[in-house]
C-alpha cells in the first residue's frame, strides 16, 4: 500500500494487537543493486529483528520485471533478516504497470514463473518467499495459470486479492475466484480484498475457503480489526485516539514539514468511516496547511474545548 503503510502507521496498527505479519510498501527493483539503506528506508524494522515496536514480524515486498536484478536485491535483502521477502505481482498503479511491475506482470506467467524462481534459488533455504497477486491484468481467465507458476517458482505462500488490475478498487472483491486456486495449489493462500469489518472478514474466510484473510485499506480505518476477529474485543475511540499522538510525533521526525500535514489528514479520512471524533478532527483541519496550526487544532486542550489529553492472522500489507 505505497504512500499509506508505511513503518510508522505499521506501528500504530500493530499497537493494539492481533496481527499477525506485516509486509511492507514494494521496494522497486529496476536495473541496480540497491545500497542496504533503501531497504532500511523503507523497512527500518530490519534494524530491530525486521519486527515492529510491538513485536510483529515484518516481510519486505519486492517489485520488479528483471529476474537476475530480482535475484540479486534479494540476495542482499535476505542478508540483512527480514521475516520473508515478499513479490509483488498485484500493484495496480498505472506507472508501475508501464514499466513492467506489479500486475502487468499477470499476462505472462512464464516470466511470473522466471522471477520466482530466480529470488528462490538466490536467497538461503530457510528465508521465506511469498508473492501477492490479482486475479488477472484485464480479466480472469489466467488466474490458475499464474498462481500455479507463482507456486511451481517456489513461492512458499500466494496472496490473492480478489480483483483484477482493470477492477482497481472498486467493489465488490470476487472472494468466490478464490477456492479454484486453492484447489489448485499445494500452498497456503491468503485472501485480499474489501474486508472492512468483521463480518466482511467471517464471509470472505466462508466464500473464498481460505483459512487467513490479509487487511489492508480496512485495518487502516479500524486499527482494532486483527483484534476484533480474533478475540471478538473491538477498539473504541478511546483505544484509537491515543495513537494518533505518537503518529503525529514519527511523522513530524520522518516528514518534510510541507507533508505532515496531509499524513495526518490522510489517516483521519480512513478513521472516520467508522469514528465520528476522526470526522470531526479531520474537518477541523481539512484545509490547513501548516503543521504548526495541525498541531494546535489537534493536540493542543486548550484551543480545542472539550477535546482531551492525548496518549502515547490477521496479516496488514
Amino acid at each position: 500500500m505505497e504512500g499509506l503503510l508505511d513503518h510508522i502507521l505499521r506501528d500504530m496498527l500493530t499497537r493494539l494487537g492481533g496481527v499477525d505479519i506485516c509486509v511492507t510498501e514494494f521496494v522497486r527493483v529496476s536495473g541496480t543493486l540497491l545500497p542496504n539503506r533503501f531497504f532500511q528506508r523503507i523497512a527500518p524494522e530490519l534494524l530491530t529483528g525486521s519486527r515492529t515496536p510491538a513485536g510483529v514480524p515484518v516481510r519486505v515486498q519486492l517489485l520488479g520485471s528483471d529476474p537476475g536484478c530480482m535475484a540479486e536485491n534479494a540476495a542482499k535483502l535476505a542478508a540483512l533478516g527480514p521475516a520473508g521477502i515478499d513479490l509483488n505481482f498485484g500493484c495496480p498503479a498505472k506507472t508501475v504497470n508501464r514499466h513492467r511491475g506489479g500486475a502487468v506482470l499477470l499476462t505472462d506467467p512464464e516470466l511470473l514463473h522466471q522471477l520466482v524462481s530466480a529470488v528462490r534459488r538466490a536467497v538461503p533455504a530457510h528465508m521465506l518467499v511469498t508473492a501477492k497477486m490479482r486475479l488477472g491484468y484485464e480479466d480472469k481467465s489466467r488466474k490458475l495459470e499464474c498462481a500455479q507458476a507463482i507456486a511451481a517458482g517456489g513461492a512458499q505462500e500466494l496472496v490473492v486479492h480478489a480483483r483484477t488490475k482493470v477492477e482497481g478498487y472498486r467493489p465488490p472483491a470476487f472472494w468466490e475466484e478464490l477456492p479454484a486456486i486453492l484447489e489448485a495449489l499445494d500452498i497456503p493462500v491468503i485472501a485480499n480484498g474489501e474486508v472492512w469489518t468483521p463480518d466482511d472478514f467471517a464471509r470472505c474466510r466462508a466464500i473464498s475457503g481460505c483459512e487467513d484473510v490479509m487487511l489492508g485499506r480496512g485495518m487502516v480505518a479500524d486499527p482494532g480489526l486483527a483484534r476484533t476477529v480474533k478475540s471478538g474485543e473491538r477498539a473504541g475511540w478511546a483505544e484509537v485516539e491515543p495513537l494518533l499522538r505518537p503518529f503525529w510525533d514519527k511523522v513530524q521526525l520522518a516528514t518534510l514539514p510541507k507533508y505532515q500535514p496531509g499524513r495526518l489528514k490522510q489517516w483521519l479520512a480512513y478513521l472516520r468511516r467508522l469514528h465520528p471524533e476522526a470526522d470531526a478532527l479531520f474537518q477541523r483541519i481539512r484545509t490547513v496547511t501548516d503543521p504548526r496550526e495541525v498541531e494546535r487544532l489537534v493536540f493542543d486542550t486548550a484551543s480545542t474545548p472539550g477535546a482531551r489529553t492525548t496518549g502515547e492472522m490477521a496479516r496488514v500489507e
